[in-house]
């Protein structure tokens, strides 16, 4: 269970989110450390040899028997590998004030990088590109998304903020429009459990939930092609033309703000020279 609380620190007031138990009261930071530990199949031996300290010294951490000093949780969440978010969760758990802001992109406070974000994706047409959040949240596009979005049926999907995985496998949204949609829900479903093992996300878990009830074709066997040998391509129906893309993602490398490390840009690429001219003609035409 997850709650949210709001701490100040730095130049303003930040969400954060909070571990409980069942019951409702904070986790330890001891029950944390372990629960990451197993999570990451690490033994207290692994993880004590990683960090430099005595198996003993950790066995006590995660027992509550010792109070973990703010170097020594910084310390085991580095080698633990846990994004930022996760990491300030379990410094609060420990009493420390978090060690990351989330400041929203269109602070004041974050223009350099809302106009870097904005650069990439203006640099990228006329192939689409787009970012996203932590939960594949609509967050930018440029403007050779449009046309894609174009294609979306029910427009409630559209609404607010739209989920990009969500407008991608709903009946209403892309799918339709997929060719290879059975691989496609495929690739998506395993980049999200990839996440979920990084992350342990409850809205992570609950989207995968939803996007596998949405239909779509079993994989099934086809022909490899050399895009496949680089990624999936996701081949999409555009009135009588089918466009084959690849997709990149770009992240920041050294972020120290728990937006900027949950930000990921998707760049697409024609996979085949059919598709770059359609592309170029789409953008020509306006």
């Amino acid at each position: 269970m997850e709650v949210q609380i709001a701490s100040r620190y730095g130049s303003g007031m930040v969400q954060q989110i909070v571990s409980v138990s069942p019951s409702g009261t904070p986790q330890r930071v001891g029950d944390l450390i372990k629960d990451w530990r197993t999570r990451r199949r690490m033994s207290q031996l692994d993880l004590a040899l990683e960090a430099g300290i005595s198996q003993r010294h950790l066995s006590f951490v995660e027992s509550g028997r010792s109070s973990p000093s703010r170097d020594m949780v910084e310390m085991l969440c580095e080698h633990l590998d846990l994004p930022l978010r996760e990491r300030n969760v379990v410094l609060l758990s420990a009493g420390f004030a978090p060690s990351y802001s989330e400041r929203k992109l269109s602070d004041p406070s974050m223009a350099a990088a809302h106009a870097a974000v904005e650069l990439v994706l203006k640099a990228h047409e006329p192939n689409p590109a787009l970012a996203v959040d932590r939960w594949w949240n609509l967050v930018m596009q440029n403007a050779s998304v449009a046309p894609l979005l174009g294609l979306v049926e029910d427009k409630s999907l559209l609404e607010g903020t739209p989920n990009v995985l969500r407008l991608s496998l709903h009946p209403g949204g892309l799918a339709k429009n997929i060719v290879n949609l059975g691989f496609w829900k495929a690739h998506i479903l395993w980049r999200l459990g990839q996440q979920i093992h990084a992350t342990h996300d409850a809205k992570l878990i609950a989207l995968e939930k939803e996007l596998s009830g949405y239909p779509a074709p079993p994989p099934g066997r086809r022909e490899r092609n050399e895009a496949d040998a680089i990624a999936l391509s996701l081949d999409l129906r555009i009135g009588e033309h089918t466009l084959s893309f690849i997709t990149t993602t770009t992240i920041f490398g050294t972020p120290a703000d728990v937006t900027l490390s949950e930000l990921a840009v998707e760049a697409f690429f024609p996979a085949n020279s059919q598709t770059a001219a359609i592309v170029q003609a789409m953008a020509a035409a306006g």
